[in-house]
This record gives structure tokens, C-alpha cells and sequence, in this order.
């Protein structure tokens, strides 16, 4: 998944794959299945998932530019990108401690760092858990308890309840939704202290357009969910209907969810026009992928997808209320 973790898979072949002959080779080199320093960096890098992170650093940083509204202490808001950086890096080391073997079982997890054996497990819980610790602690002292204590039930939600519960049943992919809509609430609490209706509004924001979204990727994915044991809606839906149906609910329902900023006095007018357009692609997008239910149609829902979060954040920052 991360190119970090595919970098040096080609070098950890084991000794004497390459020669020709049975015997060893009279002049062997050390050995590559020792990782180098660089190696085993890349290897923890990709422990943390640096794409969510940094997807997660976004909400975090509008969360906080929007509690703040001019007053942002720039000191304040680097500690709070920081600690939260190293809380999402941590839980997602221990996202894949816990998952490593049904990574193992699929095509885009199998060169991960622990089913590739780049990492051992025990080195994949101490980072885990030592980001996780440490990232909170620079949130408490460095931004307010407040931002601390949710960013600590994000990382525990992530770790101790969505992730035991992937290949238990499907409602896991709703139950995950609130881990990952609650990074905005981070950046908000570290400027704001509180958490009131204009934080919420942007949780319930995040929170439904993850569904269309993590749809489309378990739709095009779905042999490889099956494979490894997974419990996603797409099990048992061969023509994608009720995956696309779906889709199109959360999507329905993002837009008046969308307009709620608006409605709070947390955003002008232009916002509104922005998000009720932005609102009706990602249906469009959706309707789509519900009446063909192919690759291609949940691809072109994921990409509206990636459109459509930082659009509508970028929408939130630009245009305050008058």
C-alpha cells in the first residue's frame, strides 16, 4: 500500500536464491536479509501509514485554524500536528501488529514490514505503543488536556475496538468512521479549549463521507477482504448493488450535513453554494457505481472522494461568516 514498504522488498531474497549452481557460492556477500539502517527506517515508516497520517494532520490543522479564527498561536498549533502525528503513526504501527497475518494473505498488505519480516512484532508494539504515549504527552503539555484526551480515544477506538472487530462482523466499517472523524475535534479542542456545535458539525462531516469512501475501496478490494478473512458489506453483494445503495444514502445524507457549518454561523454563504455543489458530484458519483457496480465505477467514487474532503475544508477556511 505505502511505496515506503515495497522499496526494498527486492532485496530480501534469501542468500544463494540467485546463483545457479547447489552449492553456495565461494564468495558470498553479507547477507540482505539484514536490513540496513535505511531499510529498517523505511520499515518503521510504513508502520505508521504516512498517508493517513497526513490525511489526518488536514482535518487536525482546519479543526484548529477554524476554532482559532486569527488568534492561532503557531507554537501551539505545531504541537498539536505533531502529538497527533505521532497518536495516528502509533495506532496505525499497532493496526498492523494486529493484522499482520491477514496481511499476510493479501496482494496490496503482503510486502508490509512485519509479513515481509523486515520487523519483529515486539518491535512493532514498543513503537506503537511508545508514539502513541509520546504524542499524547506533547498534545497535553504542549496544546490542553482536552486535545489530549481525544486524541487518546481516537488511538484506543482505532486499536482496541475497529480493528479487533474487521473480521467479526461488517458494521465495522461504521464503528471505525468515528475514530476517523474525530482528528478535527483534536485541532479544535487544542484551540478552543471546548467542544461545541461547530466542532461536531465538522465531526459529522468527516464521519459520513468516509462511508461512500471506504465503500468504494472495499468494492475494489473485495476478493482480497474475503481472502484474509474480513467481514466487509461486499462479502456477500456479487453485483454491488447493496454496497452501491449505500453509497448513495451516506452521500445523500453528506449534503445537508455539509450545509450545516453554514447554518451555525461557522461559514458564509459561498461555503454553502460550494458544498451544495460538491455535495450532489459525490451522489452523482455514487448513483453511478450504484447502477454499474464495477471496478471502475467505485475508482471513479473513490477519486470524487479525495475531491471532495479537502475541497469542502478548503471551502470552510476560506469563506468565514460575515
Amino acid at each position: 500500500m505505502n511505496t515506503l514498504a515495497s522499496l526494498d522488498q527486492t532485496l530480501l531474497v534469501a542468500p544463494g536464491a540467485s546463483g545457479s549452481g547447489s552449492g553456495p557460492a565461494p564468495s558470498a556477500s553479507p547477507s540482505p536479509a539484514i536490513p540496513t539502517f535505511g531499510l529498517r527506517f523505511s520499515a518503521y515508516v510504513s508502520l505508521t501509514k504516512p498517508r493517513l497520517v497526513m490525511m489526518v494532520l488536514i482535518t487536525v490543522a482546519v479543526g484548529y485554524l477554524l476554532g482559532a479564527r486569527g488568534a492561532a498561536h503557531p507554537l501551539t498549533l505545531v504541537a498539536t500536528l505533531v502529538g497527533t502525528a505521532l497518536v495516528a503513526g502509533g495506532a496505525g504501527a499497532l493496526n498492523q501488529w494486529l493484522e499482520r497475518g491477514r496481511d499476510a494473505k493479501m496482494r496490496r498488505t503482503a510486502g508490509r514490514a512485519l509479513p515481509g519480516g523486515r520487523l519483529s512484532s515486539g518491535q512493532a508494539v514498543a513503537f506503537g505503543l511508545a508514539l502513541g504515549a509520546l504524542g499524547t504527552l506533547i498534545l497535553a503539555l504542549g496544546a490542553n488536556m482536552l486535545a489530549a484526551w481525544v486524541a487518546l480515544v481516537t488511538y484506543l477506538l482505532y486499536v482496541l475496538v475497529y480493528t479487533p472487530l474487521k473480521p467479526l462482523t461488517t458494521l465495522n466499517t461504521a464503528i471505525g468512521a468515528v475514530p476517523g472523524a474525530l482528528p478535527p475535534l483534536i485541532g479544535w479542542g487544542a484551540a478552543t479549549g471546548r467542544l461545541g456545535i461547530e466542532a461536531w458539525s465538522l465531526f459529522l462531516i468527516v464521519f459520513l463521507w468516509q462511508f461512500p469512501h471506504f465503500l468504494a475501496i472495499a468494492w475494489i478490494h473485495r476478493e482480497d477482504y474475503r481472502r484474509a478473512g474480513f467481514r466487509m458489506l461486499t462479502a456477500g453483494d456479487t453485483r454491488g448493488r447493496m454496497t452501491g445503495c449505500q453509497a448513495v444514502s451516506y452521500a445523500l445524507a453528506l449534503i445537508p450535513a455539509g450545509l450545516l457549518p453554514a447554518t451555525i454561523g461557522l461559514a458564509g454563504p459561498f461555503y454553502s453554494v460550494g458544498a451544495l455543489l460538491l455535495g450532489l458530484v459525490y451522489v452523482v458519483a455514487a448513483t453511478r457505481f450504484w447502477r454499474d457496480g464495477t471496478d471502475l465505477g467505485a475508482r471513479r467514487l473513490l477519486k470524487t472522494s479525495f475531491l471532495y474532503l479537502p475541497a469542502i475544508l478548503l471551502l470552510l477556511l476560506l469563506n468565514p461568516p460575515a
